[in-house]
């Protein structure tokens, strides 16, 4: 028996790299390494709007619902008032309002140079103002690039309003569509799983909105009324700052604080006492009696956490990150009970304990 199998080739040794070989492999993958992080920084960015758009998208769907079940109308005609309606009450209110506004804030702009002067004539009255002023002259340069880099953000998402704004009204025309197409690329046994957190995350920006849009007119009419009866000027413009930083928890409330306080320093003292006291309790009311109620049980994050997430969100992505920081950390919640909290309880169950033997508490 003759075996007719050719004879195998010996094994190649491996061709050692040379050093030049070595630097270019290595400069290849930190180049793709840097690409990638810039090509995923841009796209969380992209993300962010996305997010930004499908909160414009549910609020229209929310206050399309609430016409629906008023009028008994059918849903196009329900959809076409909500989004004409809250672009023509918005319109009506710029137009009522605009005037006024613009009138108060050149007046802010012209009187608060003065009014900063003033303010640090009268801390440097006292040891511990002295003491402030000594921090603000001495960090006054990192203070102004922190607050250029932050408006400059915020100039940022103000182009961005554009874009946002469309594809929160492309997501309103036709919702299924691109609900439709997400739900394609999920495995059949998973769909059950998805669709319950899409209807989770749903509930939880619903909640959301619903506090934070009543907090915001609750703080424009609670300062408007306060801060008009101790006689301070540009209370719409004051009002309207305070309203719109309450979008931003914990830290809105104290950037919306300053320029009122300010203003009632060159009135006097105990204005200034009385101006901050009307902040705090508008702010308090609001925040811990009002919006709880609203939200309660829809989305409930640690207080800790929604701050944590604040300052990594305004760290990668300035006001827009800030802004978006507590429905984002909402819907990674939601995403940690459903994919891993409850799969490890499902897997490790807790073991029955028997009510007579639990030690009684303390």
């Amino acid at each position: 028996m003759i075996d007719t199998t050719p004879p195998k080739n010996p094994p190649r040794p491996k061709r050692e790299l040379t050093y030049i070989q070595k630097v270019w492999h290595t400069v290849g993958i930190v180049a793709l390494l840097v690409i990638v992080v810039l090509i995923a920084r841009v796209a969380f960015n992209v993300l962010l709007m996305i997010l930004a758009a499908t909160l414009i998208s549910t609020y229209f769907h929310g206050l399309g619902n609430i016409i629906q079940r008023k009028t008994k109308w059918g849903r196009k005609p329900a959809m076409i008032l909500s989004v004409g309606g809250s672009f023509a009450i918005l319109a009506v209110l710029l137009w009522f309002m605009g005037t006024k506004i613009q009138h108060q804030v050149a007046q802010l702009s012209h009187t608060l140079p003065n009014t900063i002067n003033a303010a640090r004539g009268k801390l440097a009255e006292t040891p511990v103002g002295q003491q402030v002023l000594t921090y603000l002259d001495d960090n006054s340069g990192k203070i102004f690039t922190t607050a250029q880099h932050f408006f400059s953000t915020s100039f940022g998402v103000l182009g961005n309003i554009y874009i946002i704004m469309f594809l929160g009204i492309f997501f309103t025309v036709s919702p299924t569509v691109y609900k439709d197409g997400f739900m394609i690329i999920i495995p059949p046994d998973k769909k059950e799983l998805w669709q319950c957190i899409m209807n989770r995350v749903n509930f939880s920006l619903k909640g959301w909105l619903k506090g934070t849009l009543l907090s915001i007119v609750l703080i424009f009419i609670m300062l408007t009324i306060g801060l008009t009866i101790m006689g301070i000027p540009a209370v719409l413009v004051l009002a309207l700052i305070a309203a719109m930083l309450k979008i931003i928890p914990n830290f809105g409330s104290l950037v919306a604080m300053i320029p009122g306080v300010l203003l009632a320093l060159t009135v006097s003292t105990n204005t200034a006492i009385i101006v901050t006291l009307i902040y705090i309790v508008s702010q308090t009311v609001v925040s811990n009696i009002v919006t709880p109620i609203i939200q309660n049980k829809i989305i409930n994050l640690p207080p800790a956490l929604t701050i944590i997430s604040q300052v990594i969100m305004g760290t990668l992505s300035g006001a827009l990150g800030i802004i978006l920081a507590v429905p984002l950390l909402a819907i990674i919640v939601i995403l940690a009970d459903e994919l891993y909290v409850k799969k490890i309880n499902e897997d490790n169950p807790k073991p029955h304990v028997d009510a007579k033997h639990v030690p009684l508490a303390d």
